[in-house]
C-alpha cells in the first residue's frame, strides 16, 4: 500500500479541463434570385438618432447620423420571403447633425443648433478607433439572412415581413430583426425601415468619457429608406 502511494504522488494528475463551447455556425446570407433592383443613392437615406446619457448629460447633444451614400441591390423573386439584399454604407461618408435633418425631427430633444466643435468631436469619436475604426473597416454592410411574414395593425400581410439580417460593422458579423415595410410600383420598389438598435447588438461599445459622466446612450434608433429600380435586362 505504500509503494501504491508513492507511485501514485510521483504521477501528476491531469487537470480537468472543459471542452470549448461548439463553434457557432456560420451566418450564411439569403441566395439571390430574382429581378434585381439597385439601389438609387440620391433617394435613399439612412438615419440613426444617438442620445447622450450620464450624469453630465446636459453638457453633451443628441446626435443625426445620416448617410447619402446608400448602394447595393435587392433581389425579388414570385416568391417575396425568398427575397434577398444586400446594402453597403461608407463609414467615411457619414454625416454628423445636418441641419435639415434635425429639423425634420420636430423635437426639442434636437434643437436646430450644434456648434462645429461638437459635430466635428462626435464625428471625429465615430470614425475612430474605438467604434468604427474607419481607418481599418471601410463599410458597413448589410444583407438579408432570411424573411418571414407579419401582419401589420391594419391587415395589410405581405406588405411588412419580419427581416433577420446580417450586420458586418467594423469587421464583426451580428444578426438582428428588423421589421420592413415595402411597396411596388412599375419598375420602382421602396423598402423602409424603423426601429431601435442598441449599439452592443453590432459588438460596439458605447463612448463614454469622464468616467461615464458624460456617455452616449447604448440604444440608437435607426430609420433607413431605400429606393431601388430594376435594372437593365430585368
Amino acid at each position: 500500500m505504500a509503494l501504491v502511494a508513492a507511485l501514485l504522488a510521483g504521477c501528476p494528475v491531469r487537470p480537468h479541463v472543459p471542452a470549448p463551447p461548439p463553434a457557432a455556425a456560420p451566418l450564411t446570407p439569403a441566395a439571390h434570385a430574382g429581378t434585381r433592383y439597385d439601389i438609387d443613392s440620391g433617394a435613399s437615406l439612412l438615419t440613426v438618432l444617438v442620445y447622450r446619457g450620464g450624469t453630465l448629460a446636459s453638457a453633451g447633444h443628441n446626435h443625426v447620423i445620416a448617410s447619402h451614400q446608400l448602394s447595393g441591390a435587392v433581389y425579388v423573386p414570385g416568391d417575396v420571403l425568398h427575397a434577398s439584399f444586400e446594402v453597403h454604407i461608407p463609414v467615411d461618408t457619414l454625416s454628423v447633425d445636418e441641419q435639415e435633418l434635425r429639423a425634420r425631427e420636430l423635437s426639442p430633444d434636437f434643437p436646430p443648433d450644434v456648434p462645429d466643435s461638437a459635430r466635428q468631436g462626435t464625428r471625429r469619436n465615430m470614425l475612430g478607433p474605438a467604434l468604427l475604426d474607419g481607418a481599418q473597416h471601410a463599410e458597413i454592410v448589410l444583407q438579408a439572412l432570411s424573411l418571414q411574414a407579419r401582419a401589420t395593425g391594419d391587415g395589410e400581410a405581405g406588405r411588412t415581413v419580419l427581416a433577420r439580417v446580417l450586420t458586418e460593422v467594423r469587421g464583426q458579423q451580428r444578426a438582428v430583426e428588423v421589421p420592413v415595410s415595402f411597396r411596388q410600383s412599375g419598375t420602382t420598389l421602396e423598402i423602409s425601415a424603423q426601429f431601435p438598435l442598441r449599439q452592443t447588438d453590432l459588438g460596439l461599445t458605447p463612448f463614454t468619457a469622464m468616467l461615464g459622466a458624460l456617455a452616449v446612450q447604448d440604444e440608437m434608433r435607426v430609420r433607413i429608406r431605400l429606393v431601388a429600380h430594376a435594372a437593365r435586362g430585368g
